[in-house]
């Protein structure tokens, strides 16, 4: 049975914040939700070019470059 997304509407320090937390976990138990994250901020912050795959930075670098 699939889960029912949710949408979350957060400023980009706050989804730093919660990467930052949630990197603090096993790899191996975060490393799908961290690129899920990363991939839909990337998204909506940059009109669909990741700027965290190229240059390793958090969702803020991205907002900054748009």
């Amino acid at each position: 049975m699939a889960q029912e997304e949710i949408t979350l509407r957060l400023k980009p320090d706050e989804i730093n914040l919660i990467l930052e937390g949630v990197g603090n976990l096993p790899f191996v138990k975060v490393y799908n939700l961290i690129g899920k994250i990363q991939s839909q901020a990337s998204a909506q912050l940059t009109g669909g070019h990741s700027p965290l795959e190229s240059n390793g930075g958090g969702i803020a670098d991205a907002a900054s470059e748009s």
